[in-house]
């Protein structure tokens, strides 16, 4: 990189931090997710508000160099991978054990019927989509994308509000893992297929092959890692070690996660889940303090400022798009966690919070609609449709919550 283009790509770092960190604090201000705000920044700072107002301004600070921007894209990717080893950190299966019935209805109707209703929306209104190629693949993305929750968020909300280890908030976390586990199965699927136009036969196979990647990296974690970190001993001593062995763990998982033909970020997301599991050689705490740390508050915000920056929210807007994607988003999840919950034994005061809770899709909403745009699937219309659903349930649901959960 030359002079030029290395100042571009420091300048361009130094204000997505900035105003990450500004609208992030006006959001704890007002108790909101602080990924919220750095949404909010990532617009003001992209072609929506400063590109449309002051172009000038917005051309010399994000000028059109290839170099600048793959830099910054990768820098982004690499951060992707920490975050969402973060967030499997977060999960944790022993809360299965302890209310099986319930979570398991949860977890089931609480995807099951988003799926269908964002699938079907589709393939009954193809007109709102853009006449898109690969509809199939579309209907299928948009199901998984409507099915899936926002974890790291949904975690931020309930120790916000002391649920994280009650009942309900057990539900809700233990509900959103396994809907993202299989969330994440079918959206490696579509990202396999986005090559072939639609989908084929080979949706088993694919399906098989992504479970097969994640017991693999699950059970190397637990006969291999989990008892090599009880046994060594000089992590204690040297914390940069277990930084540095930590983060090949993750590239490597990244690697095989690519080399079967699915998106980097699942392999790091199963290594953050198969290391959070270890409960007994007391790395588990060093690993959080050191790695989430720096994802949450480095690589996340330029992360979602980026989102901001990737499209204009004003020209991009379709009113009908935004309205139905939000109706059928809440629709699907409030209803089918809510009424998962309460087969499974819940009483309706509890099963309400339950889906009102699972209903946030904050981050991972907004990195699944990155990595489809990113490939061509869906177009800018959609892209704002999803963000701004995923802006808007992750408010709904830490304001409501806050109130039904109440005792």
């Amino acid at each position: 990189m030359t002079h030029p283009q290395l100042h571009a790509f420091f300048v361009q770092i130094g204000l997505m931090l900035a105003v990450a960190w500004l609208f992030g604090y006006l959001m704890k201000k007002f108790a909101q997710p602080v990924v919220l705000g750095e949404l909010i920044g990532g617009i003001l700072l992209g072609p929506t508000l400063l590109g449309a107002f002051c172009p000038d301004v917005y051309a010399s600070l994000f000028p059109i160099d290839k170099t600048v921007t793959t830099s910054i894209d990768g820098l982004l990717k690499v951060g992707m991978l920490f975050f969402m080893f973060a967030a499997g950190l977060e999960i944790n299966l022993v809360h299965f054990r302890q209310c099986k019935l319930i979570i398991a209805s949860t977890s089931l109707i609480g995807g099951a019927l988003p799926f269908a209703l964002g699938f079907g929306m589709v393939l009954l209104f193809p007109g709102l989509w853009g006449g898109n190629s690969r509809p199939l693949l579309l209907a299928l993305f948009m199901g998984t994308a409507l099915s899936i929750s926002a974890l790291p968020v949904i975690a931020r909300i309930l120790m916000d509000l002391d649920l994280i280890g009650t009942r309900i908030g057990m539900t809700v976390m233990t509900s959103a893992m396994i809907n993202d586990l299989a969330g994440w199965a079918l959206f490696a699927f579509i990202l396999r297929n986005l090559g072939q136009g639609d989908p084929s036969g080979n949706i088993f196979s694919t399906l098989a092959l992504v479970l097969a990647y994640a017991v693999l990296v699950l059970a190397i974690g637990h006969w291999l890692i989990q008892p090599f970190l009880r046994r060594v001993r000089y992590f204690q001593d040297w914390p940069g070690g277990l930084l540095t062995f930590v983060s090949v763990l993750i590239v490597l998982a990244a690697v095989g996660a690519e080399e079967i033909g699915i998106h980097a970020i699942f392999g790091a997301f199963l290594v953050g889940m198969a290391i959070g599991q270890d409960q007994g050689s007391g790395q588990e705490k060093p690993i959080k303090l050191m790695v989430q740390p720096f994802a949450i508050n480095f690589f996340a915000p330029l992360y979602f400022v980026s989102v901001g920056l990737k499209a204009n929210f004003f020209s991009q807007f379709d009113g009908i798009l935004v309205l139905l994607v939000f109706v059928v988003a809440c629709l699907g999840k409030v209803v089918g966690a809510g009424v998962g919950a309460r087969l499974g034994g819940m009483r309706w005061r509890e099963a309400w919070p339950v889906g009102v809770g699972l209903n946030a899709r904050g981050a991972i909403e907004i990195i699944l609609a990155s990595v489809a745009l990113e490939h061509h699937l869906i177009d800018q219309r959609i892209f704002v449709a999803l963000v701004l659903m995923a802006f808007a349930t992750s408010i709904i649901s830490g304001s409501v919550l806050k109130y039904l959960a109440k005792p």
